[in-house]
């Protein structure tokens, strides 16, 4: 019965309270950060567990009065009202009691990388960068750029964004990987078809609740920043690497003119990258399969193609495609591809939990 699925959820819920309100947790603010988050988490799954416990009470009692000729004709009413509710709520709960992705109410770091396909693949970079930026501002979703490098006609070798607000993660996780573009370049005058490619990672933010990186751990090197900037790039030492030995991970910054500032930037993506990496293993090893994790990030699987003279876009993990690929991009309407991928995922969850 789903209300007995429900009973551990709830219980789980009021042991948190319990918990937050001692005075050794309040003193704690690791912990306690981590609680709240657990508890917010949980919370939505409890008002459900009440909503559907008051509807199935709802319903006995308006059985129980069909046998009242006083009462019988308002009884009928109400079991009709309730049991209409019943099919909607319970679809809700069983949504609710899928695992829940830890990382689904995080900012994220979204990187996008250019990859085959030299000058067109950095120009695409740009384009696709533009179309996110359109997407996260229909979302009402902050923007900063944290990094970027750019090549000489305009495009981008690789730029990494912080998108902040709510459920940042939960939908753009569903864009990592290679993204492949079919389009005739401008500087193309026999009016072929070039393919390039760039790949995306989606990362979320983190903090010292989810990983604690060893200083130890840590190589930091200086140098001074290259490319445009002037006699200032030339004579300070503002440009940091930073590489985590156990992972050998590398995360390079120059963007600001601080030192100080291009090490704190550079540590907030390198503990993305290595949370990402971690997250990745723990699931291989646990068994969880690469298709239903769609927001793993892989950056080796082909997940969709732009094809600009056909005007279409396809994503290949669920064979959906649509023809109105400028006005998608124009517009950044990720959403008619993200609906149905999230839709997808979530049936073939359900069906795997056997709910």
């Amino acid at each position: 019965m789903l209300l007995e699925k429900l009973q551990p959820f709830v219980e789980k819920y009021n042991e948190i309270n319990q918990k937050l309100s001692s005075p050794e947790i309040t003193q704690d603010i690791k912990q306690m950060t981590k609680l709240s988050r657990e508890a917010r988490q949980l919370e939505e799954i409890v008002n459900k567990a009440k909503e559907y416990e008051e509807l199935l009470n709802t319903i006995e009692e308006a059985k129980s009065m069909l046998d009242d000729p006083e009462m019988a004709e308002l009884a009928k009413e109400e079991l009709k009202e309730a049991e209409e509710k019943l099919p909607k709520l319970e679809e809700e709960i069983k949504l609710l009691l899928l695992p829940k992705d830890p990382n689904d109410d995080k900012n994220i770091y979204l990187e996008i990388r250019a990859g085959t396909g030299g000058d067109e693949a950095a120009l695409f970079v740009g384009d696709l960068m533009k179309a996110y930026v359109r997407y996260a501002e229909k979302k009402g979703w902050k923007i900063e750029i944290v990094s970027e490098s750019k090549n000489d006609i305009g495009g981008f070798k690789e730029i990494i964004l912080l998108i902040k607000g709510e459920d940042a993660y939960s939908r753009l996780k569903y864009e990592g990987g290679t993204h492949r573009v079919q389009r005739i370049p401008a500087t193309e005058s026999q009016g072929r078809i070039h393919t390039s490619a760039v790949t995306v990672a989606v990362m979320p933010e983190v903090d010292d609740v989810d990983i604690e990186l060893d200083p130890k751990d840590i190589k930091i090197e200086v140098m001074r920043a290259g490319g445009a900037g002037g006699q200032h790039v030339n004579k300070t030492e503002s440009a940091v690497r930073m590489t985590h030995i156990p992972t050998g991970i590398t995360v390079s910054m120059q963007d600001e003119r601080s030192q100080q500032r291009n090490k704190e930037k550079a540590l907030q993506i390198l503990k993305a990258r290595v949370y990402e990496k971690l997250e990745s293993e723990r699931l291989a090893k646990i068994g969880e399969a690469r298709k239903s994790q769609v927001g793993s990030g892989d950056r080796s699987e082909r997940i969709r193609t732009y094809n600009y003279p056909q005007n279409r876009i396809t994503d290949h993990r669920i064979g959906l495609t649509l023809y109105r690929l400028e006005q998608i991009m124009s517009e950044g309407l990720f959403d008619e591809i993200i609906d149905p991928l999230i839709a997808h995922y979530q049936a073939e969850a359900l069906k795997e939990a056997g709910l």
